[in-house]
């Protein structure tokens, strides 16, 4: 199984706390998340783009 890296794991965290605190929001329309699986996504596709070492999206 891939293995994520800290980075990637620091990032979802911080992402999922904000998505607790209310604060976290998504896309253009900039609506509110209050699904944890998107929340999870969100901070993955951060961590992508910013060269933490994250498994592929499954198609």
């Amino acid at each position: 199984m891939a293995k994520y890296s800290t980075g990637a794991q620091k990032k979802v965290k911080k992402v999922m706390e904000e998505m607790k605190d209310g604060k976290l929001r998504s896309g253009r329309g900039g609506k509110k998340v209050t699904d944890r699986k998107q929340a999870i996504a969100i901070g993955l596709s951060e961590a992508r783009r910013a060269g933490a070492k994250v498994p592929k999206k499954k198609v």
